[in-house]
């Protein structure tokens, strides 16, 4: 039988729950107890009608400001990067208003903590109108200081994106009784919101680029945006006319591994005869290459935290010296003049097509495969027997390994930093390898959603990095090593140490997969470029995890990207058949070069002067490229046949030969009759003859070795 307590018996019905001790003493016999706690607890704070009594702590007494921000600001830092550059405009406001309405209905001492609470996230932005606020403790003193009265004589105006306004008013109704109320009362009496019709406004999102690279006026809403004669923080005028400067000149080497490098250069020097080639001794080589440290525009050292150096450091940075100096230099500005370089090309037979990647050591010793099949293969280019540390294995004589661990497909591989095999004797010039300075490790990513990191000492899995939620495409070493970077599926990149198992930075504002990633020289910026819908490329700081800079222009997926060793300009290549020349300091590309057929440009390498740049394709092509002229595109009608050369291999995907291919080649190639645009950049054409070029790279001494796997569909 059910009945209703009308609402004159509120108080009387109240009254009888909370003093009825049969209740009470009933859950109590029973052994109820701690639904009795419960039972008392809640009828505590029961008014007389039958309400919940809300005290002073709660959310309508004077820390309702409190609590209210500190709910808006949680769903702010929550929010999508596209969405939240405007948003946190909205906290400002909200803040400053708050205060100064708690100091006028005299609550002193909650101002004080709010202000407390608040200051610390706005004393950088804000800092005088924080200092300000400091001395306002009354009345009064709202009505005296001339910038605060400013923000009571006026409306704060917000310019948001028509998309970001509805989801504001839709968080506000929805936690309305949560603090919401409090915000949207704040935002409605104090502010104005100016809904404006574009898409969202950040330093990088499409609208700013779009508009910048337009040439278009802002809109009326973010010139009268903030308060009239006071500084607001950053606005969206200021997104749309300035970009934050980075730093692009080479990391400074740490001072204890300069005196060694340069106090061994010397001892070296010292014991052999002056060269008489004319050439400049390694001491003053190293001298004039340490000199660009000292820039303005280099990074500092506490940027980068390094380990300390090691003996192996010093001979890896003298041999940098050495080739440095002795290297093929190629000159500028070629104007279609083919500079002579020499290519080595290996072939893989018998891949069955299950091969998805390559990586050449940068002592040209090793080379490294991953495979459909979930494991990698290691061979010695020169087939002699491949060194190792375990005891049962010492008489063990094999020019191949096998690593074992992935799931799934490999998407890439990539070997630690190493030197040439003649880097211990700088003066003999012998060909000697030593295993101690070979690269020590290898990384991999899979489809698996692993990174891992192997010995090239022990070949066996050492760490196994797992964070990303998807497949990882590609896994790269920093270029000062210790550090490297993977990027995949899920739309993220991460920073990795190499003594540490969960990534130090977390890259996040690509809205599609990440299909390539490329480091500064200095290890201080790192790019990623995304496919499908999105097709941008993106250029974070290392130390902070922010964007800095933000490039688009292709309209293919996005295969491959490299950074300039002058750290100035990058390239970035499609499947289209497109190469993309960008200037970094500007956030701007400086041409397009043609000459690829479709299908992807898989690997791209800068030489050492930064002059030439070589791109390997699907279509069986290497190409050089004049980084200096100018691309204006022309139509090739009556090309003429290439210089050919390809490797030579038998067995299971076993290399057993590479042949090189030396000069200059015609400007493109014509295939079944078909007309190939090529612009006038190209320098040379080398034409493999089924075999897609996978990778291609200069090396230190600026030789060229490139690899791929025979089809014989092509």
């Amino acid at each position: 039988m059910a009945f209703h307590v009308l609402p004159s018996q509120a108080d009387q019905a109240q009254n009888q729950i909370t003093n009825c001790p049969q209740v009470t003493d009933y859950l109590v016999k029973r052994g109820y107890l701690r639904t009795e706690s419960i039972f008392r607890k809640e009828t505590q704070n029961i008014g007389s009608d039958g309400r919940p009594i809300y005290s002073k702590a709660d959310d309508y007494g004077p820390a309702k400001y409190m609590k209210a921000f500190d709910k808006f600001k949680n769903w702010v830092d929550n929010c999508l990067d596209i969405y939240k550059f405007e948003l946190e405009k909205l906290l400002w406001p909200y803040f400053i208003y708050s205060y100064l309405e708690l100091v006028e209905d005299g609550d002193v001492a909650e101002a004080e903590k709010f202000l407390a609470y608040g200051s610390t996230l706005f004393k950088v932005s804000h800092a005088e109108d924080v200092n300000a606020l400091q001395t306002i403790r009354t009345k009064p003193q709202i009505a005296h200081h001339a910038t605060i009265r400013l923000y009571r004589q006026h409306k704060y105006k917000i310019p948001l994106s028509q998309h970001i306004e509805g989801q504001l008013w839709s968080f506000l109704n929805r936690e309305h009784d949560e603090g919401g109320s409090v915000v949207a009362d704040i935002l409605n009496r104090r502010c104005q919101i100016e809904k404006v019709s574009r898409g969202p406004i950040n330093p990088y999102s499409f609208e700013a680029i779009y508009r910048r690279g337009s040439g278009l006026e802002i809109d009326d809403a973010d010139a009268q945006e903030g308060i009239p004669g006071v500084f607001t923080g950053v606005t969206n005028r200021d997104v749309l006319e300035n970009k934050p400067t980075v730093k692009l000149g080479p990391l400074p080497m740490d001072p204890d591994l300069k005196e060694d490098v340069r106090a061994e250069l010397e001892d070296l020097e010292g014991k052999n005869a002056q060269r008489s080639d004319g050439k400049p001794t390694l001491t003053e080589e190293f001298e004039r290459l340490i000199k660009r440290e000292d820039s303005t525009e280099a990074p500092t050292r506490d940027q980068l935290p390094l380990p300390a150096s090691r003996a192996r450091d010093v001979v890896t940075e003298i041999q940098k010296v050495r080739e440095n100096r002795d290297r093929f230099k190629i000159e500028g500005r070629t104007d279609g003049v083919g500079p002579a370089v020499s290519i080595c090309m290996f072939t893989f037979h018998n891949t069955l097509g299950t091969y998805t990647c390559i990586d050449f050591s940068q002592d040209q010793m090793l080379v490294a495969t991953g495979t459909e099949d979930s494991y990698i293969r290691i061979w010695s280019l020169d087939g002699k027997a491949l060194p190792t540390k375990i005891p049962s294995e010492r008489d063990l004589k094999v020019n191949n390994r096998k690593l074992i661990g992935h799931s799934d497909r490999i998407y890439s591989v990539h070997f630690s930093s190493s030197i040439s095999p003649t880097g211990f004797d700088l003066w003999s010039g012998e060909n000697e390898y030593r295993p101690e300075l070979s690269p020590r490790f290898l990384l991999s990513s899979a489809a698996d959603g692993q990174v891992r990191l192997w010995s090239l000492e022990t070949w066996s899995c050492l760490c196994v990095y797992k964070s990303h939620n998807g497949p990882v495409m590609r896994a790269l070493w920093g270029p000062h090593g210790h550090y490297f970077a993977s990027a995949g599926w899920d739309k993220t990149v991460r920073i990795w140490s190499q003594e540490k198992a969960t990534p130090i930075r977390l890259l996040v504002g690509h809205d599609t997969a990440i299909s390539a990633i490329a480091w500064h020289p200095n290890s201080t910026l790192i790019f990623s470029a995304s496919d499908e819908t999105d097709k941008t490329i993106r250029m974070w700081d290392v130390s902070t995890g922010d964007c800095v800079r933000m490039f688009t222009g292709h309209t293919d997926y996005i295969s491959e990207m490299v950074v300039a060793p002058n750290g100035r300009i990058f390239a970035s290549a499609d499947a289209g058949g497109n190469i993309i020349f960008w200037d970094i300091a500007k956030g701007i590309a400086i041409k397009r070069s043609r000459g690829h057929r479709p299908g992807g440009i898989w690997s791209l390498s800068f030489s050492v002067e930064s002059n030439v740049l070589i791109s390997g394709g699907a279509d069986g092509t290497i190409r050089l490229w004049d980084v200096k002229s100018d691309s204006k595109g022309t139509s090739d009608k009556s090309l003429a046949g290439a210089n050919q050369g390809d490797a030579h291999a038998s067995g299971s995907g076993e290399v057993v030969g590479a042949s090189s291919v030396g000069g200059q080649a015609s400007t493109g190639n014509k295939k079944k009759g078909k007309e190939l645009t090529v612009t006038p950049d190209q320098i040379s054409c080398f034409m493999a003859k089924r075999t897609p070029v996978i990778k291609c790279e200069f090396t230190r001494m600026n030789l060229i070795v490139a690899g791929g796997w025979y089809d014989p569909e092509r």
